[in-house]
């Protein structure tokens, strides 16, 4: 206890997703987890759950085809620790047992939710808990009705819920079978706008949504909400404008092509399928990602949003700002230092996955890299075929998207102030 009382809470947030990682994929190696006859390998079983856990969607074997319902149970049970976060799911579990949560607990609540205070973290949580389930519960209703004219009742029930967790968790899983997704309901419409709208509140991120809740009002609202509300919509529109200009898809699909890339890996059309300039416009979105405190990965909205204006700032002779805040020149640094971390993320791994897998295509490699960093779980289809060295990669950098770059980085690299104070240097720039 004295070791853990010593540690930062991003070490603590960092450890607890690795070790529920590591006990997920223990289980899934389980022989009541594995469907009788299927070979599982433990470098797929170790990706399925840390592609749950961060919540991503990339599959190296079919979860319909490979688990058992209990095996599928899960999947879904990691895809929900991930979506709420282990440190919400440890609160809950506290208060569930009716003890206090103490200061400890309260600071691993605020990091792991990207707070600037720790007021209010208890009741926070019991709101995402509660959000969460009228989502999800939701969500299974709709889907239901959907699934049910394909499979028998029982089926119907598991299907749905368990699309319902992966879509409001942003995570691209299915249970179907065949590697299918869902393509074979791309011109349903209750499926596909019911998916849509999990994916977008799930990726708005929980202060967002109880925000909205609370005050019903847009000019109400603070200014985080309103700049990602207003980058989530201009996002949309956009890669549903792009996506059907490259793509011979309905809008429909286009649409959901959009939503989904923002970190949910659904999928109605091959992606295989698509061009290089579809590719293209489906990778920016998955590296932009959703919001901060979501169940979505990426280097968030609020970041673009800020070096959009920083941008227009600096081009127009402008202070950068929104809505008549201004934005601070720190929020200005830690955005662009999460978006260079993240650039250098998905380099060196599409750098490394291209040294060990060199038949395959830069721009499919690229793609599914930053699939894997932004936890989308869109794929060309290349990701069953790839050796467990690159595998293992794919690994690293779902973790290190699930957590953020710069946690990660903070791990090690960010020391306490020094004492010494060195003079500025000047530099130019651009």
């Amino acid at each position: 206890m004295k070791f853990l009382e010593k540690q930062t809470p991003s070490r603590i947030i960092a450890a607890g997703f690795l070790a529920v990682i590591l006990l997920g994929s223990w289980i899934l190696m389980l022989p009541c987890s594995v469907r009788t006859g299927v070979d599982l390998q433990y470098i797929d079983a170790l990706f399925t759950s840390t592609s749950a856990v961060c919540v991503t969607g990339l599959i190296a074997v079919d979860v319909g085809d490979t688990f058992t319902p209990f095996g599928q149970a899960v999947v879904a049970g990691l895809i929900q620790i991930g979506g709420l976060g282990v440190t919400s799911v440890g609160v809950g579990m506290i208060l569930a047992l009716g003890r206090k949560v103490n200061l400890k607990e309260r600071l691993l609540i605020k990091e792991a939710m990207n707070m600037d205070t720790g007021k209010g973290m208890v009741s926070l949580v019991k709101n995402v808990l509660k959000v969460t389930l009228c989502f999800e519960v939701a969500g299974a209703v709709l889907s239901f009705i959907c699934f049910s004219r394909r499979y028998p009742p029982l089926k119907a029930l598991g299907v749905s819920i368990f699309h319902s967790i992966a879509a409001f968790n942003n995570s691209g899983f299915d249970n179907m079978g065949n590697f299918q997704n869902l393509i074979p309901y791309q011109d349903d419409v209750l499926l596909n706008m019911t998916t849509c709208l999990l994916i977008i509140f799930g990726g708005l991120g929980f202060l967002v949504i109880v925000d909205i809740l609370k005050k019903r009002s847009f000019k109400k609202l603070a200014f985080h909400s309103k700049a990602v509300i207003t980058t989530t919509i201009v996002l949309l529109v956009s890669g549903t404008l792009l996506i059907q200009m490259t793509e011979d898809i309905t809008w429909m699909g286009a649409f959901f092509t959009s939503v989904s890339a923002r970190t949910a890996g659904f999928s109605t059309f091959s992606l295989g399928d698509f061009t290089s300039a579809g590719l293209l416009v489906v990778a920016v979105l998955m590296f932009m990602g959703a919001s901060p405190g979501s169940t979505g990965g990426g280097i968030k909205t609020s970041t673009v949003f800020t070096l959009f204006h920083f941008i227009k700032g600096a081009a127009t002779n402008q202070p950068a700002g929104a809505f008549h805040y201004r934005i601070s020149q720190e929020a200005f640094y830690k955005a662009a230092i999460v978006t260079a971390l993240s650039a250098c993320v998905v380099v060196i791994g599409s750098f490394l996955v291209c040294i060990i897998e060199p038949h395959i295509p830069f721009e499919e490699i690229m793609f599914e890299v930053t699939s894997a960093f932004g936890t989308v779980g869109l794929s060309t289809g290349i990701t069953p075929t790839l050796l467990p060295a690159a595998k293992f990669v794919l690994i690293v950098i779902m973790y290190i998207g699930r957590l953020g770059a710069l946690t990660i980085a903070s791990l090690w690299v960010f020391r306490p102030d020094s004492a010494i104070a060195y003079p500025e240097g000047n530099i130019s720039i651009g």
